[in-house]
């Protein structure tokens, strides 16, 4: 039995013709256009802005800085916002797809586990208690309540026991509590909620090299070990029973996955804040190309979902100059109709 073909209808999971997945040869050059797409869209979002520069500035910005204001912005402003979307997206579009393999369930997203909202209630505890104003200073508590959310997920829902409906159940209970606790931080302390306005919507303005600096090697750890659970997810796919006789252990394979959505979403989110949609919609979408084989649904989510995030970016750029839209404003925009749309047109894809 081919683990690259499973379909999963309900709690059930059976085996389609390999007629029914694309040939490997065009799911290569699928990922090879995408990597390509994502490159234009990068250099895209370096010469786009609220201020317009010419590509031969860029150009001069990158490869020649002599201090001019172009170069400023080229090589101060925008090349940490787009390495930053571009981390990001990787994060959020490898999560998502970890979440809905590990959950049985196409419509989840990395906040299913409440690490968003665990990121989320560190960051205005030590904005409200301890006085912490700084992004860089943020990452770290985003990261260490990303964490603690997804442990106290993982215990509630069962430990070694745990189940993907579990799993969800006690991933949505924290996310609400937690997120009720936000509110009622910042509703008693307004100067908790000015200073945590922007990163609450989700923003790439605030980007610089050393936010970029403190997440990537998390995002790094994060993406190998994504990868890495490629094939035992597939095994998982086919059920408990069977995953077992192949050889996988779903127990370990969970707790891994679990490691892994932490990293990357507790990373992404600490540095930008919470993005609605792209963890989402990309690896949705992906499966409806690929076929349900995770070893490609997450190379293609990874190249895909950074090409989402910097195109709302510069999106949100350009459409309201000369200020400018929150990335995660236009991703909730953008991806709420091209979902529904998705979801209405075509058989929605099986795990």
């Amino acid at each position: 039995m081919s683990l690259a073909s499973p379909v999963r209808t309900g709690a059930e999971a059976a085996p389609v013709p390999p007629s029914a997945s694309a040939p490997v040869v065009h799911r290569a050059a699928g990922l090879l256009a995408s990597v390509v797409l994502l490159a234009v869209v990068a250099a895209a979002s370096i010469a786009i802005g609220s201020k317009p520069i010419p590509l031969d500035q860029v150009w001069h910005g990158l490869f020649h800085y002599s201090g001019e204001e172009s170069d400023v912005v080229v090589r101060d402003l925008r090349v940490p916002r787009t390495v930053l979307g571009l981390l990001v997206g990787i994060g959020l579009g490898l999560a998502g797809a970890v979440m809905q393999a590990l959950t049985r369930n196409p419509l989840a997203d990395p906040g299913l586990l409440g690490v968003n909202a665990g990121a989320s209630a560190a960051v205005v505890s030590a904005i409200s208690f301890l006085g912490v104003t700084s992004l860089t200073g943020y990452v770290w508590f985003a990261l260490l309540g990303a964490a603690t959310a997804a442990v106290l997920v993982y215990a509630l829902g069962g430990s070694r026991g745990a189940t993907p409906v579990r799993l969800a159940l006690a991933g949505t209970a924290t996310y609400s509590a937690l997120f009720g606790y936000v509110y009622a931080v910042q509703m008693l302390d307004t100067a908790a909620l000015d200073k945590m306005r922007f990163w609450t919507v989700g923003s790439l303005a605030s980007a610089n090299m050393t936010v970029v600096e403190q997440v990537t090697p998390f995002l790094l750890v994060g993406v190998v070990l994504a990868l890495a659970l490629g094939r035992p997810l597939n095994a998982i796919a086919l059920g408990e029973d069977t995953a077992r006789a192949l050889g996988a252990r779903p127990a370990v394979t969970r707790v891994l996955a679990m490691v892994a959505t932490t990293l990357l979403c507790g990373a992404a989110t600490a540095a930008c804040g919470p993005i609605a949609f792209v963890g989402l919609m990309v690896p949705h979408m992906v499966r409806a190309l690929t076929g349900p084989d995770m070893r490609w649904i997450m190379p293609y989510a990874a190249t895909l979902s950074p090409v989402l995030l910097l195109g709302s970016d510069i999106i949100g750029r350009v459409v309201v100059r000369p200020s400018e839209l929150q990335v995660g404003v236009v991703t909730t925009l953008v991806g709420g109709p091209v979902f529904i749309y998705l979801v209405r047109r075509r058989r929605m894809a099986q795990l």
